[in-house]
């Protein structure tokens, strides 16, 4: 068999291994990610995995560089791909996605147990806010602004100047009309 024919096999044998499952993306058919863990584990993690031409006579592409990793420290990023690496080369000449994709699953946490989360400003999720306070998102989904229609949405601007600011005044009360509308009698 040529090349194309096993990566043709085996691309047939993925999808219909992992058709339904949320964790495996086709990217193309030479290109996948594999998520490892769940989504709000944190010791989680994404495979970045594609073939070469002469896919699987030489080994695949394994990358970890996904945004979903950044929270993942270098060393610990190099250890998986390095402990992948030794997969690869222990299935050199075979099909071998799914035994990588699952050996990964089966020591998600021998890999990972150097993992301390890297904190940036950008890897700050709303997941980590819930464990400081789980009621944080049922009290957001609670504070929901108000929907106005289309023609309250016309009112609104037609009072507005062009910061979106009422003019000064707008909720004044006119001295001539509460004059007419009555008040104390002098007869």
């Amino acid at each position: 068999m040529t090349a194309n024919e096993d990566q043709e096999m085996e691309l047939e044998a993925l999808q219909s291994i992992y058709e339904g499952d949320d964790c495996f993306k086709e990217l193309s058919p030479v290109s996948f990610q594999y998520r490892i863990g769940d989504l709000e584990d944190a010791k989680a993690f994404l495979l970045d995995i594609s073939w070469p031409e002469t896919y699987p006579e030489t080994a695949p592409k394994i990358s970890l560089d996904a945004f979903f990793n950044n929270r993942i420290c270098p060393e610990v990023k190099k250890t998986i791909i390095t402990k992948l690496e030794e997969q690869v080369e222990a299935n050199l000449g075979t099909a071998m996605m799914y035994t990588l994709f699952e050996w990964a699953k089966e020591n998600q946490q021998q890999l990972m147990e150097t993992h301390q989360p890297v904190n940036n400003a950008l890897t700050l999720t709303s997941s980590s806010e819930n464990v400081i306070n789980p009621n944080f998102s049922s009290s957001k989904k609670k504070e929901k602004k108000e929907q106005l229609t289309k023609s309250q949405k016309r009112k609104l601007t037609g009072k507005t100047d062009n910061k979106g600011e009422l003019p000064r005044g707008w909720n004044w009360v006119d001295v001539i009309k509460l004059s007419k509308t009555g008040g104390k009698d002098d007869d």
